[in-house]
């Protein structure tokens, strides 16, 4: 009898191309890819200098909460109508393109650019992504098993859990699925911590969105002008320019591979980088009106405490929730990290070292992994009491709020108990309490 087994070879060899593709695409060291924002392919984050990745011999993880974002996905019907203006745009201009003296860089255009993107889904390299965290997560703590998958009420967010659970339970999750898929609202009906903003009355989208416009305005029309004199008779608008970018974005996270990246400058693509910092940091981040950052995260900073300090009795081992992007940066306002001195101009200069990066914060598939571990008294901590730390994206992100022994400044860790003493705001924050409702307005469902 032949025993079918599943194609994880066949899947690893099709990440390892996915993996090259955009390194292939550009004959430099510039990566594209990398500067692509919230819109980008999964990347390890950046190690902060002097900060050690493994902790020491004899620690052992104990606790783990994980918040995912959804992998890679389709644009969105608001950015897919850039793209396919665009479209429209460079048909009706055919004629002119194809007597023109293109540079190489806008030459495949001489054959036509058409987009067969959907929209909102995942794409196949989002299922990959999810699937191989899932079997990453299991080799990561073999001694730790999840009894469950908490995912957001959104197609993309389940899809994304269903398929880190096939890679992290493989074929038991056929008959666990059933059982073991839970999800939350993503509504104004639902408290969550995953989509916290969809219950406050006074947050707005567009506390992001005029942002993006008003950095639009300045970084837009300068590449029109350019692609323009480029190609000339075809008149890209900035918008023209917008579905471009996007196209850059969307066809590298559908089919791992772009000409349109390659027709930008460095400074171009970073500056749409910039617009996807401003959105993020705007509508979800410290440039939302007064705290209400800090008060939207601190449902997932109180839930995190909870699960740790075991305040209900109930907690468990492993907790894996999928969400979104929005779900990670507001988590981060609440605890103060990644935070500019001064809010991120709308209409520039870019800050070059800005701390607010959503390429290494949040890019698709990201990774928000909480560790509770324990280290002998022997060890550089000097106390068997437990410590926590987080992971984001595969690196550590240094907690210097509660960090206070010298281990922490090399882990990027610091004590449980100061971790809760430090974020007691948070723990006690609730959805409905005055602080909410003196942010986000009186709290009805």
């Amino acid at each position: 009898m032949k025993l079918a087994l599943p194609n994880v070879f066949l899947a690893l060899a099709f990440a390892a191309l996915a993996r090259a593709a955009p390194a292939e695409l550009y004959d430099k060291s510039f990566d594209a890819a990398a500067h692509l924002g919230n819109l980008g392919p999964y990347k390890k984050g950046p190690v902060p200098h002097g900060i050690e990745e493994t902790l020491p011999d004899g620690c052992e993880v104990e606790q783990v909460m994980l918040m995912h974002r959804h992998g890679a996905r389709f644009p969105l019907p608001s950015e897919l109508a850039f793209i396919t203006d665009l479209v429209d745009r460079l048909a009706n201009a055919s004629a002119a393109i194809k007597k023109a003296r293109l540079p190489d860089c806008l030459a495949f255009l001489k054959d036509g650019y058409n987009s067969t993107l959907g929209h909102d889904d995942l794409t196949p390299p989002g299922r990959l992504q999810l699937f191989q965290h899932g079997v990453e997560f299991r080799l990561k703590y073999p001694k730790l098993v999840a009894d469950g998958i908490l995912a957001g009420l959104q197609d993309r967010v389940v899809e994304s859990a269903q398929w880190f659970a096939q890679g992290y339970y493989g074929r038991e999750w056929a008959s666990l699925n059933a059982t073991a898929l839970s999800t939350i609202g993503e509504d104004s009906q639902t408290v969550s911590w995953i989509t916290p903003m969809d219950t406050c009355a006074n947050w707005q989208y567009a506390f992001g969105n005029n942002a993006t416009i008003e950095w639009g305005n300045v970084y837009l029309p300068k590449i029109a002008k350019r692609l323009n004199k480029a190609i000339p008779g075809v008149g890209l608008t900035a918008d023209n320019v917008h579905g471009a970018l996007y196209a850059c974005a969307y066809d590298l996270a559908a089919l791992g591979t772009s000409p349109w990246c390659g027709a930008f400058t460095d400074s171009e693509i970073e500056d749409f980088e910039y617009e996807l910092d401003l959105l993020m940091d705007g509508a979800f981040g410290y440039n939302l009106p007064g705290n209400m950052g800090e008060v939207l995260g601190s449902l997932l900073v109180g839930k995190l405490i909870e699960r740790f300090t075991n305040s209900t009795g109930d907690a468990k081992q492993v907790y894996l929730e999928f969400g979104h992007d929005t779900t990670i940066d507001m988590a981060l306002t609440t605890l103060g990290l990644a935070k500019d001195k001064t809010p991120l101009p709308t209409k520039g200069p870019v800050p070059a070292s800005r701390k607010w990066r959503t390429s290494d914060q949040v890019p698709f598939g990201a990774q928000m992994r909480w560790e509770k571990f324990r280290c002998p008294a022997s060890s550089a901590f000097g106390s068997s009491a437990p410590q926590v730390r987080l992971v984001l994206n595969d690196a550590p992100l240094p907690l210097p709020a509660c960090a206070h022994a010298r281990a922490d400044a090399k882990y990027g860790s610091c004590a449980l108990a100061s971790f809760a003493k430090t974020y007691a705001a948070a723990a006690a924050a609730k959805w409905g309490d005055a602080a909410w409702n003196a942010t986000c307005g009186p709290a009805t469902l």
